[in-house]
């Protein structure tokens, strides 16, 4: 039952994403690009929400800093990406199309797993068995997934992986680090996912390109940095 909300978003990430690629060639591409614009525009307000949740200016800085800093040097970007180039050149060998597997996958599984809806109702459901904010974030899910698919392509559909590993694994941490998860603490964290979640508001709406599977590690280093100052 711990899992239950996780189980629950991953299927409706799923079925949006199997909906959004059948009507893939069926949505205009000037469509398209307007929809992926307005969702980027969401992502940008819900990471906004989300980052003025902080309460410890340094702690956010440290996060960043450091965190990036490790993401840089295990450099997570382009090992994911010669992953999934590999399964791309299996399973999507057809050239020429405007968004590529990695692309889709990158983009949506950062979306569906760095906010603060996954982190707290990841926390919610390993903590007390409360799964209600995870099964409202499947319901975004599944529209998000829907008009990630048709725009972005099957990288949306894979994501479903990463989304059980990383929000199960969450919810299996909080379980056992009960605890040690006080209020400030998840503040912190939630204000640090949020800042990538604005990141990729940004990279949606072609403001950046930034490689944000790097800066993943600085969204747990507020935990660390809230046990020791």
């Amino acid at each position: 039952m711990m899992f239950l909300g996780t189980a629950v978003n991953c299927l409706t990430i799923a079925v949006g994403s199997l909906i959004g690629l059948l009507f893939n060639k069926g949505i205009p591409q000037r469509v398209g690009d307007q929809l992926m614009k307005a969702l980027g525009l969401c992502t940008l307000l819900i990471g906004i929400q989300g980052a003025l949740k902080g309460e410890n200016a340094l702690i956010m800085i440290l996060s960043m800093a450091l965190g990036v800093l490790l993401g840089e040097l295990i450099d997570l970007d382009r090992h994911f990406n010669r992953l999934l180039q590999r399964v791309e050149a299996r399973f999507s060998p057809k050239a020429g199309g405007k968004h590529s597997l990695a692309e889709g996958f990158t983009s949506s599984s950062l979306l569906f797993c760095i906010g603060s809806m996954t982190l707290v109702g990841a926390i919610n459901a390993g903590v007390s068995g409360d799964q209600t904010m995870l099964y409202t974030k499947a319901m975004l899910d599944l529209c998000s997934s829907l008009v990630f698919a048709s725009t972005l392509g099957i990288g949306v559909l894979f994501s479903v992986a990463f989304v059980a590993v990383y929000q199960g694994g969450l919810t299996l941490l909080a379980h056992f680090a009960a605890p040690l998860l006080q209020a400030f603490a998840i503040n912190e964290m939630t204000c640090v996912g949020s800042l990538l979640i604005i990141g990729t508001g940004l990279n949606l709406l072609g403001i950046t390109k930034l490689k944000l599977l790097n800066f993943l590690p600085a969204m747990f280093l507020p935990l660390l940095f809230c046990l020791f100052l």
